[in-house]
């Protein structure tokens, strides 16, 4: 029983460092993106302006969350949102753009998907070009500072783990429903063993020794 309640008070004092708002401005935008470093699969981008009272003792960076809780919050974000935008960049994309700027334009368009234009933008990582004259900030571990990028990254990490899930039905032997595309032993001893599939990142290294692509 104490095991349990140290854990929630370490949720409790995780969300209570995570600020609202950087700028000042109220319709502030945080936004980030999942599975850039994936050998196959799309890169995934959010966006998500939250009330200035917003606040959930769950919130955190989605990497430090469990599947259940990030699931658990990803329908309270899209309600209490002020606004939220998701995008995709396929694999093709991101083979085509590079992977920096495969995930900037995605973070890009999922502003542009949102029902709110934004009065500032707070960007997950060191990395971003402008948008539309929108002032920003590029903030490094940002999703473990600011609760809009936080809760960008939930969107972002749900609605890509969705899709690879999906896809995973297509191509079971790589077992996408549990590694999501990223560069494990197991995926890349598949990739050794069945050749690469269509959703491959072909630009990427995907063995030592890079193979063709065989569909």
């Amino acid at each position: 029983m104490e095991k349990n309640s140290n854990n929630y008070l370490q949720k409790m004092l995780i969300c209570s460092m995570l600020k609202n708002n950087y700028s000042g401005h109220q319709l502030e935008a945080g936004t980030d993106e999942a599975g850039r470093g994936c050998l196959s699969g799309p890169v995934v981008a959010a966006a998500v302006i939250l009330p200035p009272d917003f606040y959930h003792e769950l919130l955190n960076d989605s990497k430090q969350l469990s599947k259940a809780n990030r699931n658990i919050l990803r329908p309270i974000i899209e309600k209490e949102a002020l606004a939220f935008g998701v995008s995709f960049i396929n694999h093709t994309e991101v083979d085509q753009l590079n992977v920096l700027q495969a995930s900037i334009t995605g973070m890009q368009r999922s502003i542009s998907a949102m029902s709110i234009i934004p009065e500032y933008i707070i960007v997950d990582g060191n990395r971003f070009k402008p948008y539309k004259d929108i002032p920003y900030k590029t903030i490094v571990k940002g999703d473990a500072k600011f609760m809009s990028i936080a809760a960008a990254s939930v969107l972002a990490k749900t609605y890509r783990d969705d899709f690879m899930e999906k896809i995973h039905t297509e191509f079971p032997e790589y077992n996408w429903r549990k590694n999501k595309g990223y560069p494990t032993q197991e995926h890349r001893r598949a990739i050794q063993e069945f050749g690469i599939t269509k959703y491959h990142r072909k630009t990427f290294k995907l063995l030592p020794t890079q193979l063709k692509l065989d569909i």
